[in-house]
């Protein structure tokens, strides 16, 4: 259930399949394995029951159908003590509970919390999993849904469920989970860690009988090979040798070069389209000079927003208040002002916040903390490498920080214990960028207090902003919804766990015989499972 980037959910949506998916041709979601969309029934003010019918088509690579019992697995794990599951779990708590259908094993009933009109398509984005791949013994059938979201931390697990658990984690370690029973159109057939993955079509897809099968049940390539290139650099070189046929999120300033380089203009196209990725940085609140909101406010400052913009994307992109795009009117908070670089405001609420600079140029800040002990400003920024807007951002930080005397040490980090380094709070402040998407509001994955060693990074999370964030993710109107987004916009700029400097443009390059990308500002910014390789007619002497 552990999803820690976008690449791996890219992966996990070749082996497995959603009730609902994305389609990249209409930018909306589709049923997959659910015969249609949910049928929305409002219980009361506080409830929502939304009913699902699985396709009678859908069926694991045994042949054996997927079932009602196959979700409800799936939604258990979310919850189970001791799995990896806190941003899944935060995510789906809207879902409380499942009722099957006693007169058909593919129809189930979930009963959600809130009335959000936005429950109708995130009920069903998640890939579902075989419970008899994991559970042959179902042992899991006699806890129901609610009993594992109550489930106090301190509680052991009986000897059957540690064992369901120990199972779990043996068999999704590695590379083992993509060898596992799956309903989804490809299979993994090899992987390199931190170097490729390379993926087969099933022969025998359940989809493959469907008629006429909508987009999201549609699979074109035969294989597909996934290169990690972690140098911009070398990635784009590889790209122009034809060793790779795309480069999707190229870096703004190498794609401006190629698409005026007469040379490439004849063997790559080249897509645009506005991102719902936004570029931020982050602050670790559990460092105590990083508890205040004055403080994270100061540093806030010190990040050139619209300058590197210019230097890392070339003007591409958007500068926002918060997470929301500011293409969507009705939710951006427009009242807000953009954060803007003030080095000599960083320095007078720093001032405000207690910290006193020492004398000479050289001087540092400090401060007495609430139990007596002295506070320095000393700060490590991490970011990953391969990168360079991340770079460039971070030495615009380290050389503003050094004009008001606050040392910062750079900590370029690999892409595989990047994210791992983040969870475990093994930074001051870091640089990454968001996966966004136009359809769904819920940001308890990265900012409510029960994400919190998972993909909660800062530490943020008080009563009152959990409790704003559960609702926006609960509100039963798109008005209702406007007016809370605009609240916690204004909460998150206040409390400044983060600092949105600005949205991505969504830049892709592919070799010209590449067709079918459908090019969007969705993740991962295009279809993967769409793409065809026509084969280009040779120029005649």
């Amino acid at each position: 259930m552990a999803l820690p980037n976008q690449q791996a959910v890219d992966v996990a949506n070749l082996l497995h399949c959603g009730l609902l998916q994305i389609d990249y041709d209409r930018q909306f979601y589709a049923p997959s394995l659910a015969e249609s969309l949910p049928t929305v029934q409002l219980i009361g003010d506080s409830l929502t029951r939304l009913s699902y019918r699985l396709r009678a088509a859908a069926a694991w690579d045994d042949g054996h159908p997927v079932l009602a019992h196959d979700v409800a697995f799936t939604l258990k794990l979310m919850y189970f003590p001791g799995l990896p599951n806190e941003g899944t779990r935060a995510q789906y708590s809207f879902i409380r509970a499942l009722r099957y259908d006693t007169n058909d094993a593919r129809s189930f009933t979930l009963e959600c919390r809130g009335q959000s009109p936005g429950f109708a398509l995130s009920s069903g984005d998640f890939p579902i999993l075989s419970e008899a791949a994991f559970d042959p013994q179902h042992q899991l059938r006699r806890i129901s849904l609610a009993q594992l979201q109550d489930w106090p931390t301190t509680a052991p697990l009986d000897s059957s469920l540690a064992t369901l658990a120990k199972r779990y984690l043996a068999l999704t370690a590695g590379s083992r989970a993509g060898y596992l029973a799956s309903c989804g159109p490809y299979q993994l057939t090899a992987w390199k860690k931190d170097r490729y993955l390379s993926f087969r079509r099933k022969a025998h897809w359940w989809a493959d009988r469907l008629p006429n099968p909508p987009f999201v049940l549609r699979a074109q390539p035969r294989q597909l090979q996934f290169v990690i290139i972690p140098d911009a650099v070398t990635a784009s070189l590889a790209l122009q040798r034809g060793e790779v046929d795309l480069y999707p999120q190229m870096p703004a300033p190498e794609f401006d070069r190629l698409r005026h380089s007469s040379t490439t203009r004849a063997a790559l196209n080249f897509y645009q389209a506005t991102s719902y990725d936004i570029m931020y940085a982050g602050f670790n609140m559990r460092r105590p000079a990083l508890a205040d909101a004055l403080t994270r406010q100061a540093l806030s400052h010190l990040f050139d927003a619209a300058g590197l913009l210019r230097a890392t994307q070339l003007g591409q992109g958007q500068r926002t208040v918060g997470l929301i795009h500011p293409s969507n009117r009705a939710d951006y908070n427009d009242s807000l002002a953009l954060v803007p670089y003030a080095p000599a405001k960083a320095a007078a609420l720093l001032r405000q916040a207690g910290w006193q600079r020492g004398a000479g140029t050289d001087g540092g800040w400090q401060r007495r903390g609430s139990n007596g002990t002295t506070q320095f400003l000393h700060l490590q920024l991490r970011y990953r490498t391969g990168e360079s807007a991340f770079e460039v951002i971070a030495f615009q930080f380290r050389a503003a920080a050094a004009q008001l005397g606050i040392p910062v040490v750079l900590q370029p980090t690999e892409a595989a214990v990047y994210t791992s380094s983040l969870q475990a709070g093994d930074f001051d402040v870091y640089v990454r960028v968001l996966k966004g998407n136009p359809f769904v509001f819920n940001f308890a994955p990265i900012l409510h207090s029960r994400a919190i060693g998972a993909g909660n990074f800062p530490g943020f999370g008080t009563l009152a902003s959990d409790r704003l964030i559960e609702a926006v993710a609960a509100a039963d109107s798109p008005a209702h919804r406007a007016r809370l987004l605009r609240r916690f916009q204004a909460m998150m700029q206040a409390e400044a766990p983060l600092v949105p400097l600005f949205f991505l443009a969504n830049c892709i390059a592919a070799r010209r015989e590449l067709t079918g990308l459908h090019v969007t500002g969705i993740k991962p910014g295009y279809a993967i499972s769409a793409l065809e390789r026509v084969e280009q007619p040779v120029p005649t002497p």
